[in-house]
């Protein structure tokens, strides 16, 4: 029945993929007639011929996608139902014949052609007179059209490629509603603005040098004013601590306004560096930690990420959450690098400007600047914010499907139970709510699958680990190396710079050799590697065992935390696409309570004395990697 079912898509596939050539093949008579005769008019109405053909196309495609999932969700609910891996056997025996139908369904072959064929001709009706430049040739100008970018995007959704910009994208958890409409493809222009786009990344990066500019000086900071260096771990977290409670408002806040949220945002940090800055002249450790957890009431990240994906057009939406995550990354590189400038001791009146009190004087007057230029240059999207987007299957049925021919999901009733159990793990919901965002943490919570949950575990985990390694990492080289502060910065300078050369790596080269799921348990395994190198056991602790054992853990957590995401952003369900509690909130609350109980770990562990003090904290690392990797073993079949 299933092999009849497919069989009959794909019949349908080659016969409107056989129309859609023969309307190419009339629109290239009429355009070797018009190099001939050129006339302004019949260009632009050619051009418009051929964006139309490039519809039907989209149109296709998302026929094809939704029919793959269908396919993919059968096979898995037959496996859940029956005991039986009735899915590998199926695909084994069908994906690799010589007379494959799956294939047509999954690698949409011979699609490829009529892309090729609208691209070219697009392309070479843009407005250059003269040139004999095309598609295929190095220095070609790009094409700069919207249809050939929602093809694009729509063939490597299908196929699950993926290159450095749709790796790196995929970081900042935007995630799209499944099945877009093609209709839906533009924002209105009255919502996108330049100059508001830069001010969020802008937000995004002083927000990570604000959180990282301490992490070298913070014990310094904590044995000035009377506390165990330890107490560094409290005064890093506290940002943290905060920022659990400020994602929540301002992910709220962020669905009536984007200006106001972010010039609070910008408010609250300058008054908390300058009560972090002020703190030593006071004396008192109760005015910095009061000062960090400002910072982390300020924490507009919420906000950023909404901004883009409300309001950034989908041709650019990849480059912007791309833009995103390359901000934080650099925010990140940027923290500990200018804490290392900042070596110096002079007094200002009754002000005292030192390693110590320099970073939240700079931060201060950076969020100074940046509400000024807040103020000036944003633009509030017009329009209803709230106003919902519309949805993708629907519109596929009316327009792609017009032609009477029906899905592998035939019924509404089928269809209901798909959106109930998107995984097939007996999970269900009131069919009336299967579109509607969800209204609170718990029912977020629920609507989370198995291999979700193993997900976000994996998410805390590396976040967790990634925390120790950079809280610690000054008490730990002092006590044991005699680290100056400008070494440990410049230490954690280099551990942030790999962020994007290793993405660029596995964006472009490993995740298009190897499955998503192999390369993140191989990652898990990488991470518990570098953890076991960390321990100080037997034979004296050196600096090449720390650098190696911290650069190996690093780096696997960051290809992890790539990996992860980019799972995520496919099996979450769609409706943690939108609303309050969404799952970019979700995944932000998985890594800051996971930072916040690192921090207070570290705090903890140095009651028991700076010796003890690595052994202690990457215990804890150890066994959550340890549980991670064998729950991602036990659902490694369930991960796409």
């Amino acid at each position: 029945m299933l092999d009849n079912q497919i069989e009959k898509i794909v019949l349908f596939i080659l016969e409107r993929q056989g129309q859609l050539a023969s309307r190419l093949t009339k629109l290239r008579e009429q355009h070797d007639a018009l190099e001939e005769q050129p006339e302004i008019s019949q260009i632009t109405e050619l051009r418009e011929a051929y964006r139309a053909v490039g519809q039907e196309l989209l149109k296709l495609l998302y026929f094809v996608e939704m029919n793959a999932i269908g396919l993919r969700k059968i096979l898995k609910k037959f496996d859940k139902r029956f005991r039986y891996r009735f899915t590998d056997y199926y695909v084994k025996t069908r994906a690799n014949h010589p007379y494959s139908q799956l294939q047509q369904v999954f690698k949409h072959v011979g699609l490829g052609a009529v892309v090729g064929a609208i691209s070219r001709n697009l392309h070479e009706l843009q407005d250059r007179q003269g040139s004999y430049l095309s598609i295929y040739d190095p220095p070609a100008l790009p094409l700069q059209d919207p249809v050939v970018d929602a093809i694009k995007a729509a063939v490597d959704r299908l196929t699950y490629s993926t290159n450095f910009l749709n790796f790196l994208a995929q970081h900042a958890l935007i995630m799209q509603e499944e099945l877009p409409a093609p209709t839906d493809e533009h924002i209105d222009e009255g919502k996108y603005h330049f100059m508001s786009l830069l001010l969020n990344l802008a937000n995004t990066f002083l927000y990570m040098v604000n959180t990282y500019i301490i992490v070298p000086t913070a014990d310094d900071y904590s044995m000035s004013l009377g506390a165990a260096a330890t107490v560094c771990g409290i005064v890093i977290g506290a940002m943290a601590v905060a920022q659990v409670f400020s994602s929540v408002y301002f992910s709220a806040w962020s669905n009536r306004s984007y200006f106001r949220p972010l010039v609070f945002s910008s408010i609250v940090l300058f008054v908390g560096n300058t009560m972090y800055a002020m703190a030593y002249d006071m004396n008192s450790l109760t005015v910095l930690l009061l000062g960090r957890l400002f910072c982390g009431f300020g924490s507009a990240r919420a906000v950023n990420r909404r901004y883009i994906s409300d309001c950034v057009p989908l041709e650019i939406r990849m480059q912007a959450s791309a833009g995103f995550v390359s901000a934080s990354a650099l925010g990140m590189a940027c923290g500990p690098a200018l804490a290392g400038i900042l070596q110096t001791n002079f007094k200002i009146y009754n002000f005292t400007f030192n390693q110590n009190t320099l970073p939240g004087w700079v931060m201060a007057i950076a969020w100074l600047l940046y509400l000024i230029w807040l103020w000036i240059s944003f633009k509030e999207p017009s329009g209803d914010i709230e106003e919902p987007r519309a949805s993708g299957p629907e519109t596929v049925e009316k327009g792609a499907l017009e032609e009477g021919k029906q899905p592998l999901l035939i019924t509404s009733e089928e269809q209901h139970e798909d959106d109930e159990d998107p995984e097939g793990d007996g999970s269900e919901e009131a069919p009336e709510e299967s579109r509607q965002p969800a209204a609170s943490f718990m029912s977020a919570y629920r609507l989370l699958t198995p291999s979700v949950k193993v997900q976000l575990l994996i998410y805390f985990m590396l976040k967790y680990a990634m925390e120790i390694l950079l809280s610690e990492s000054s008490v730990i080289t002092t006590y044991y190396f005699s680290w100056s502060t400008s070494t440990v910065a410049i230490f954690l300078a280099c551990l942030g710079l790999t962020v994007l050369p290793v993405n660029i790596v596995v964006g472009s080269y490993i995740s298009n050799m190897f499955e998503d799921r192999q390369i993140l348990l191989a990652s898990e395994i990488m991470v518990c590697i570098g953890i076991l190198l960390s321990f100080n056991m037997i034979i004296p602790y050196t600096v090449p065992q720390y650098v190696c054992s911290g650069l190996i853990m690093f780096v696997s957590a960051e290809v992890l935390e790539g990996v992860n995401l980019s799972l995520l952003s496919r099996v979450m369900s769609s409706r943690l696409s939108r609303g309050t509690y969404n799952g970019g909130l979700l995944s932000t609350e998985a890594g800051t309570i996971a930072r916040v109980i690192a921090d207070a770990t570290i705090t903890v562990a140095g009651y028991l004395g700076r010796s003890q003090l690595l052994n202690v904290t990457l215990l804890p690392s150890l066994l959550i990697c340890v549980a991670s990797i064998v729950a991602t073993c036990c659902t490694y079949n369930s991960l796409y």
